[in-house]
């Protein structure tokens, strides 16, 4: 029979399994959908951008 130590360190992995598994992914999916991800490449154009909005906050 399995204490209520053993049951409670059940409950909180299968929760982590949860989280890791569908819950960040479900997240990802629905935070990033519609995006490209040429858009978070470190290309010579985003570079560019980035050095144009640090030049403009200065």
């Amino acid at each position: 029979m399995a204490t209520s130590l053993e049951f409670s360190e059940k409950l909180i992995g299968f929760g982590v399994v949860g989280l890791f598994f569908i819950v960040i992914p479900l997240f990802s999916w629905y935070r990033w959908k519609g995006r490209s991800a040429k858009e978070y490449l470190l290309t010579k154009e985003n570079l560019d951008k980035m050095r144009d909005r640090e030049n403009q906050k200065n």
